[in-house]
């Protein structure tokens, strides 16, 4: 049978791994949403699983550190062409984010698909263009 890779939505740097297990030691498992803007400018936040309410409008994009990264309808329609890569670099975050008192804050980096990428993806039926 013929083994299809699919490119992932979301992923995450070794940093960030290691920063999601110090996380989860401190307060359990975890979910982030990536920020649409306002108060936290596109930042993806994290939170304890569960504290953040997930509607309808909400799209799983993926999970990093085996938590789950969801994002809104509409920002996923504009991002649906790039993956998208947290990284952590030094500085105060979203005040409303856990990894707040840590001096660090998770920052999202993107790319674009590849042609082959995103032909894999629709062909498979993971995105619509």
């Amino acid at each position: 049978m013929l083994e299809i890779n699919i490119p992932p939505r979301v992923t995450a740097t070794p940093a960030t791994l290691d920063l999601i297990q110090r996380l989860k030691q401190k307060h359990g498992e975890l979910m982030f949403h990536q920020s649409g803007g306002c108060c936290d400018g596109s930042a993806p936040m994290c939170y304890s699983l569960g504290e953040l309410l997930i509607g309808d409008q909400d799209v799983l994009l993926g999970t990093i550190g085996d938590s789950p990264f969801y994002i809104s309808a509409s920002q996923y329609e504009y991002w649906k062409h790039t993956q998208l890569i947290i990284d952590v670099v030094a500085g105060r975050g979203g005040m409303f984010s856990l990894e707040g008192v840590e001096g660090v804050r998770f920052l999202t980096r993107s790319r674009l698909f590849t042609d082959e990428e995103w032909k894999v993806l629709i062909d498979n039926q993971i995105v619509t263009d």
